[in-house]
């Protein structure tokens, strides 16, 4: 009998980890997509993180080649991806008595349009919003930057995944 318990729980618990992780496209099929093309997100909120744009169209990028079969392409791809960061925010939320902010919320939103040219009715514009709370000793350009960029990329393939993937 014990023989058998450590395999079993072994088994167990990787069924259970595996399936407590977030979704993953690896291997999926996208059917007759070949192609995919995301452009650049630029930055159009009134403050502007410099690595922002660059990172979340890396991250996007990088999600959808490398757990899908689909190639990138620069131009005339069959799946779209565009938009802009629309906002980018750092609000304080409760102050310390000599009036400096011991709270902080970083806001993030990013518009996006996607455009599926094989099945149109998967065509989307969508803005998809975060917001962590974080304290003023916190560096906001560390992970909660990155928690909130996760989770909006999280959203957004989530969003295709409903809408299209389902059917890859």
């Amino acid at each position: 009998m014990k023989k058998l318990l450590f395999p079993l729980l072994f088994f167990i618990s990787s069924v259970l980890i595996i399936s407590c992780g977030a979704y993953s496209f690896t291997g999926g099929n996208t059917g007759e997509a070949k192609t995919i093309q995301i452009d650049f997100f630029p930055n159009n909120a009134p403050l502007v993180e410099p690595a922002l744009t660059q990172r979340f169209t890396n991250d996007l990028q990088d999600l959808f080649t490398r757990q899908t079969n689909l190639t990138l392409t620069n131009s005339n791809g069959d799946l779209h991806f565009n938009g802009e960061i629309t906002d980018f925010r750092v609000t304080p939320l409760s102050g310390t008595a000599d009036q400096t902010a011991a709270q902080n919320r970083l806001t993030v939103t990013v518009n996006v349009r996607f455009t599926n040219k094989l099945v149109e009715k998967d065509d989307f514009e969508k803005n998809f919003s975060f917001y962590s709370d974080f304290t003023a000793n916190a560096q906001l350009t560390g992970s909660v930057l990155e928690n909130a960029l996760d989770e909006i990329i999280e959203r957004i393939t989530q969003d295709i995944f409903n809408a299209s993937v389902a059917k890859w």
